[in-house]
């Protein structure tokens, strides 16, 4: 078979490990795994001498009193079967194999108070303490019933439980290590005959019997009644053939579990490989010697998207301490100093405030080389945010931010309003909410148009950034927004963009941010006095050439990274076809 041949390639992708436990107990339920094991033992009896055994179990069960006499299951027609089984066995509804039950609701200040941190007992499990598949449930948890206390249902070791109700219906599942009590949301099977309880773990856990199990769902929280769980079918193997599937399926997921462990190691390795020669490159002298080792190994080590976004971050810390443009710079001795950019900005901001056109703020304290976090080169400089704002003035206490606004504020037509949408996905023209003209009027300080940067200031999205390019429609800001005005003339838009980007900026933003569930943005205070690294015009377009040069790099990792896991996913979808080509 086609799966079990390609096993440890499928396996190489950790996701694709419980899709291939799935599968695994999809082909044991349906007998495929034991096509060989028939072969070899053609004598076995068939799984109807096995019903025999358990419609007598069942009858002695109801003499004793031990269960009560039901009403007969529906007959089962051909068109309920999930797919095909082998001849010797049979389908039965699960409410004929077994007695099933659910546990018994505790009120949790009562748990607390009456059933927790006693020695003796039985053990009380909930949903919380049951895992997925073949998980060991957790029956050290705390929470004990008295062995005397009346009007408990318990199940004995070997008692399969799956979960009933709420998101985990039919996910949650396994078997009792030792006898227990157990929650309302929960259904336990005791089976009546020789039916391997690993057996129908597995059943449980395949595919086809999750299909019918979620059909079969109904209510708001989405469960399954008792009435409807009985009624679902189980394909029934001969007892010792239902041994060998239990052997098989234990010997598959060892082998799967392995190799995915052996793929999280290997994985956790080259991240700790990637992690180590990025941190080289950027606190190397010798940029270009960590470069080229870093590149003779890309094949080997980068082939994890999160080892080639660590890779992105690097290069713009690169871009950002002046490492990628440094045989640029030998080229170009002559290149004016960028503080020169800076006197010039500076002399345009005093001329403005003579002409009364912007106010004289209060200058901020110069920049002291402890206060440096870095060495630049030498036609680079230190400036603080203000100095790149040029001529822009916010008159508003509240500084670039947005303001607050109401759904009632909203019209089908008007002058637009940007908000966290745009940064999040980088994207200057979508749009979905207007303002009135009138309302407008009452908002003009919160204006942004092209040329504008918008920054993400709360939430997980905090510190995201969009640039509003030539051409953009104009509007205003939300509360949740940031405007930047910055001086084309001291940097490239591009420029600051990737600089903004940089770790270097994304931690002095997470660093200072206030408030931990929703973290929001420092004040304006605090981000006029961020140090920016500045570099001359000229190199700031050479910056971008290599810096984009590279982006387009790690677009192909990525771009090999997806063929590489496509390839994988057409492999699967074909073991899946070969799975399912027999099914009714």
């Amino acid at each position: 078979m086609k799966l079990l041949s390609l096993l440890k390639e499928l396996s190489l992708h950790p996701k694709n490990a419980e899709e291939l436990k799935g599968l695994i107990l999809q082909l044991a339920v349906e007998g495929k795994l034991t096509a060989n094991w028939r072969e070899d033992n053609p004598n076995v009896e068939s799984a109807s001498e096995l019903l025999k055994q358990i419609e007598t179990k069942k009858d002695l069960l109801i003499k004793e009193k031990k269960i009560k006499k039901s009403k007969p299951l529906d007959v089962i027609s051909d068109d309920e079967k999930y797919f095909h089984i082998p001849e010797t066995w049979i389908w039965e509804r699960l409410g004929n194999v077994g007695n099933i039950f659910n546990g018994n609701s505790v009120n949790k200040a009562i748990k607390e108070a009456k059933y927790t941190g006693l020695k003796e007992g039985y053990p009380y499990i909930g949903t919380k303490d049951v895992g997925y598949g073949f998980e060991s449930i957790n029956d050290d948890n705390g929470v004990k019933i008295p062995h005397d206390e009346p009007k408990f249902k318990i199940a004995n070791k070997g008692t399969v439980l799956i979960c009933s109700e709420g998101g985990s219906a039919g996910k949650k599942m396994g078997m009792l290590p030792q006898a227990c009590c157990f929650g309302n949301k929960l259904y336990a099977i005791e089976q009546f005959g020789e039916i391997e309880s690993v057996y129908i773990l597995g059943l449980y856990g395949s595919p086809a019997f999750s299909n019918a199990f979620q059909e079969k769902m109904s209510g708001i929280i989405g469960g399954i009644s008792r009435s409807n769980f009985i009624d679902l079918l189980i394909p029934l193997p001969p007892i010792e053939e239902q041994k060998a599937i239990v052997e098989l399926v234990k010997q598959l997921f060892t082998e799967v579990e392995q190799i995915e462990e052996l793929t999280k190691e290997r994985i956790s390795l080259k991240e700790d490989f990637v992690t180590s020669a990025l941190r080289k490159l950027t606190e190397s002298e010798n940029t270009t010697q960590e470069w080229n080792f870093l590149q003779e190994h890309f094949s080997s080590f980068f082939t994890e998207k999160l080892n080639v976004k660590k890779l992105r971050e690097t290069i713009l810390q690169l871009a950002v301490q002046g490492k990628l443009t440094a045989k640029w710079r030998e080229a170009n001795p002559s290149v004016e100093h960028a503080s020169e950019l800076l006197k010039r900005i500076e002399a345009e901001k005093q001329q403005l405030i003579t002409e009364k056109k912007i106010k004289k703020e209060k200058p901020l304290p110069p920049i002291e080389e402890e206060d440096k976090p870095y060495d630049l080169p030498k036609s680079w400089t230190w400036c603080r945010w203000v100095d790149l704002l040029g001529a822009v003035y916010y008159p508003m206490k509240r500084g670039p931010f947005g303001s607050s606004l109401r759904k009632a504020d909203f019209v089908e037509k008007g002058i637009r309003v940007f908000e966290q949408y745009n940064p999040i996905n980088d994207d200057p023209d979508w749009m979905r909410y207007f303002i009135t003209e009138s309302k407008y009027e009452s908002m003009k300080a919160f204006t942004t148009t092209a040329g504008d940067f918008l920054i993400s200031c709360s939430g997980a999205t905090l510190g995201r950034i969009v640039y509003l390019p030539e051409g953009t429609m104009s509007g205003i800001i939300n509360q949740a927004l940031l405007k930047l005005t910055l001086s084309h003339e001291v940097i490239k838009p591009d420029y600051f963009l990737k600089l903004f980007r940089s770790q270097y900026i994304q931690e002095i933003i997470w660093g200072n941010a206030k408030g931990m569930a929703q973290p929001n943005m420092v004040g304006v205070k605090e981000l006029k006095q961020i140090l920016i690294p500045l570099p001359p015009m000229e190199e700031q377009i050479s910056i971008l050439q290599k810096v984009n040069s590279l982006m387009a790099l790690c677009d192909e990792l990525e771009q090999q990274i997806d063929n590489s896991q496509t390839q994988i996913e057409h492999l699967m979808q074909s073991c899946l076809k070969e799975v399912f080509d027999t099914c009714v």
